[in-house]
């Protein structure tokens, strides 16, 4: 059977079925929660609260005022110890609230319940999304609210939902459509709606068969169509699964706008209908614990601000020799310092593993492996040199900032020559510079 895919990528080992079967468990809310003000993409959200207020659960207590920016709810009722900088899974401390979690859960009263959520028009439900504070939860955490107001001169006629979950060891989005493939449908025609997109369209690598079944047996009433992908990596960004399911191809530097698409996570479109139907903002989302140093790999459901050690401790905690933790999956993911970071919307998996030293890097070889394989066709090697040395104008105009930074160039890469650090840092780089001559200009 031919399945739909996209050119290049990589085959990494799934490893998934330590956690692929197990249900997805509530982990009981902490005592205490940390809420950073910025985990999504774009500006930080402006605090709500002050040290000493008692706050609700599901309660606003960051606002969004920045167009590229999301709001930010408590994730239990009680106390606010703190408004400070915290550690953060990105890496440098921000602004979090701290609340005390008094263990009531007593919700906020400005959470609202729609008696028919799919009556709702357009405008109504962007206004629901944003006041939810939903963001991308496939990882990038991109404000939804943005990509449900699509610019007039953009039309929308497709909406994709991304099922793919192509990183390896991740399974939680595979439980989603699982457990809960009614939500998830109901959410994807929502988006449907609110970007007046004539269709939906359904894409699930074949590793995930039992999800396709299920919700191709839900998707009658809808609007969606559902096909399987062929299992590659990586599948699930947004450019190669547009690419994959309609064969149209975003223009460098463009978006999925550009050509009449709006993509969302499995995630994010279940996030939608829970904020829909019964006004739920997005405090918990669901995430995979996993790796050979976690004593029982879990799939669960964690309370935003819930502290990494938390998470893994109900998950029996971890081996003593284990000495690598990141945060998402092994292609994608931040490697993390301290267990005390929190659970924020981005944190799709949390990884532990016992394993040796970071493999010693060679000169390249000029093999051509990072060229053959990057779905984004780049020459990863070209630009690490260029970013290397400080050609940050050749680094750019060579495509650097189309890098997805997916990992495929540095998973086949025979030198080992850490090659996503270097996009990463020339993509930094340049922005840095833009900024300093846009305030130069000024």
């Amino acid at each position: 059977m031919h399945f739909k895919t996209f050119p290049h990528g990589i085959h990494p080992p799934e490893l998934k079925k330590p956690t692929a079967e197990k249900t997805l468990e509530v982990i009981p809310a902490p005592d205490k929660v940390a809420i950073p003000l910025h985990q999504h993409f774009g500006s930080p959200a402006e605090p709500l609260v002050k040290k000493g207020d008692e706050v609700f659960l599901g309660q606003k207590i960051g606002e969004a005022t920045a167009l590229f920016s999301a709001s930010v709810h408590s994730s239990v009722s009680g106390k606010v110890l703190s408004v400070e900088g915290h550690k953060h899974p990105l890496g440098k401390p921000v602004l979090t609230v701290t609340i005390a979690n008094d263990g009531r859960d007593k919700s906020s009263p400005d959470i609202q319940a729609n008696k028919d959520p799919l009556s709702l028009e357009k405008e109504e439900i962007r206004r629901i999304v944003k006041e939810a504070g939903i963001v991308g939860l496939g990882g990038a955490a991109f404000p939804t609210a943005v990509k449900l107001t699509p610019p007039k001169d953009k039309p929308i006629d497709t909406v994709l939902i991304n099922g793919c979950e192509c990183e390896p060891m991740l399974t939680a989005d595979y439980r989603l459509m699982v457990e809960y493939p009614e939500a998830i449908l109901k959410g994807a025609e929502l988006v449907r709606k609110a970007t007046s997109a004539s269709r939906i369209l359904i894409g699930i690598e074949d590793n995930k068969k039992k999800a396709f079944e299920i919700i191709r047996s839900k998707t009658n009433g809808f609007e969606a169509e559902i096909s399987l992908l062929k299992t590659k990596y990586p599948q699930g960004a947004e450019k190669n699964l547009i690419y994959a399911l309609l064969g149209r191809e975003v223009p460098r530097g463009g978006l999925p706008f550009d050509v009449g698409v709006v993509v969302q996570n499995v995630g994010t479109a279940k996030a939608v209908w829970d904020a829909a139907e019964t006004g739920k903002p997005l405090f918990e989302r669901a995430l995979t614990v996993t790796g050979d140093g976690i004593a029982n790999p879990k799939n669960v459901m964690a309370r935003i601000g819930t502290p990494f050690e938390d998470v893994i401790a109900f998950c029996g905690g971890r081996a003593e020799n284990a000495d690598i933790m990141v945060m998402g999956g092994p292609m994608m993911g931040l490697a993390q310092w301290t267990p005390e970071v929190p659970v924020i919307k981005g944190t799709s998996g949390i990884l532990v593993w016992t394993a040796a030293g970071p493999p010693f890097e060679h000169n390249c070889i000029r093999c051509s492996r990072c060229v053959t394989h990057c779905p984004m066709h780049l020459v990863p090697t070209q630009l690490m040199k260029y970013v290397r040395y400080g050609h940050m104008q050749e680094a750019e105009s060579w495509g650097i900032m189309d890098c997805v930074e997916c990992g495929c160039c540095q998973y086949i890469c025979p030198a080992n020559i850490p090659l996503v650090h270097w996009m990463r840092l020339g993509k930094s780089r340049i922005i840095s510079l833009k900024r300093q001559k846009k305030a130069h200009d000024k």
